[in-house]
């Protein structure tokens, strides 16, 4: 048959049309395609370097995908913290090793902005408290309220004070011709010129004080109440401040109206505030509920300072951090801590670069008889005082703290925290409402 081409030599089978048409593959091309097939050839390398790269990938993968689950479940729960605090919050809770990575951080920060001794002294003080005459709430001017009222200044420790070192001054206006508030400023240690401790002062026949859960701590409220000064009682606010240690840090119970928190701890320092109006700390030997005539009570640790002495089991060892653990594990931090001077007045006491020994000392210095340490570290001392304007409370923040905002009471707060209130007529009750 004409026309057909044969294929091969004579195979007798006709080659498709398209197929007769194409060009020969090229001998070269056909051998690297064997080749590429073969094994050890480029495909299968190529295959072989792919999944080594997957497999490398997919825990780091998963384990991005835990870290950003893990991190909006943490941020998304209800907390008073900024997103900076409690981001390491979430490292060291969360974290596969977060914990030492969040020291480490601290450590090297916290280390480079330590305090040192000597430098320049400072030329003046912070501003705190208002300067007479003051508004009384009845609304008539007053001028500095009965000598007798208010504490003796705070002896300044350098040689060369400078203006209003260790003199007191009120936070708001006279009650029934005193001041309920006073606050000051000095400076804390001669080696150390740049350190300012900063005190409050409540006089107990002016005041009344509350204590008040917050949103986490103490962990097993009775009653976890607004975790916030409540909106009806705002009208007799004078002051807040921070509590003290942790529960877990140290086993330290609280109560409120007869109802116990967590169990108070013999041997433990608690501050107590009694039903007829008295404000006292003492060492507890009560068992693990608090008696019918307390209205609350708190506890931080041991006591710092008793019958004027200081505790002589008081150490700086880092190391043995039997007075709280600190960011970085340096002994020198934030401290605060509360007193209670010869008259059973509260004192309150914060400052930054302070050993727990250093911190007694200053509340020994301002008038304490009595003292214990509570909160530490840069994020928890918080001592706020309040006016009454036109257009409601107009707080002050006393002591430098960019992680907490003036109203940090005022809203809800994730920690325990007292109220210092005009007093009303009647036993002492802590208002939830």
């Amino acid at each position: 048959m004409k026309g057909l081409r044969r294929s091969g030599s004579g195979s007798g089978v006709s080659a498709p049309p398209d197929a007769a048409d194409s060009p020969p593959v090229p001998a070269t091309l056909a051998g690297g395609a064997a080749r590429a097939e073969q094994p050890g050839g480029p495909a299968v390398r190529g295959r072989r370097r792919r999944r080594r790269i997957l497999l490398i990938a997919a825990p780091f993968l998963v384990l991005l995908v835990w870290a950003v689950v893990s991190y909006t479940a943490w941020m998304l729960q209800p907390t008073s913290l900024s997103w900076q605090v409690n981001s390491v919050e979430w490292a060291r809770h969360d974290v596969p090793f977060g914990n030492w990575l969040a020291d480490t951080s601290e450590r090297i920060y916290y280390t480079h902005h330590a305090p040192r001794k000597g430098g320049p002294q400072l030329k003046s003080l912070p501003a705190v408290g208002l300067s007479p005459p003051l508004v009384s709430p009845s609304g008539t001017a007053t001028a500095h309220a009965q000598a007798a009222a208010w504490p003796p200044p705070i002896t300044p420790l350098f040689p060369h004070p400078l203006p209003g070192e260790g003199v007191w001054k009120p936070a708001g206006p006279p009650v029934d011709g005193g001041p309920p508030v006073l606050v000051t400023t000095f400076r804390s240690e001669l080696d150390y010129p740049e350190l300012v401790a900063y005190v409050a002062w409540f006089d107990h026949t002016r005041t009344e004080i509350g204590y008040y859960p917050g949103r986490y701590e103490p962990p097993n409220a009775a009653v976890r109440g607004p975790m916030m000064v409540p909106d009806d009682q705002r009208w007799r606010l004078l002051a807040t401040f921070n509590g003290g240690f942790t529960y877990t840090d140290g086993s330290n119970g609280s109560a409120d109206n007869g109802r116990t928190n967590e169990p108070l701890t013999d041997g433990n320092a608690t501050l107590i505030g009694y039903r007829n109006g008295r404000v006292a700390i003492v060492k507890w030997s009560g068992g693990p509920d608090a008696g019918p005539d307390v209205a609350w009570a708190r506890q931080s640790l041991a006591p710092i300072v008793w019958d004027g002495q200081l505790n002589p089991q008081l150490n700086d060892n880092p190391d043995s951090p039997q007075w709280g653990y600190t960011l970085g594990g340096l002994t020198r931090v934030w401290r605060s801590g509360v007193g209670i001077d010869r008259r059973g007045n509260l004192i309150y006491a914060a400052a930054d670069g302070q050993t727990v020994i250093t911190l007694a000392k200053i509340l020994q210095h301002a008038g304490a008889v009595r003292a214990m340490e509570f909160d530490i570290n840069p994020e928890w001392h918080t001592l706020i005082t309040y006016t009454h304007g036109a257009r409601g409370l107009i707080p002050s923040m006393v002591g430098a703290n960019p992680m907490q905002a003036p109203d940090r009471y005022l809203v809800p707060d994730d920690r325990d925290f007292f109220a210092v209130y005009l007093p009303l007529p009647g036993p002492v009750t802590v208002p939830f409402s």
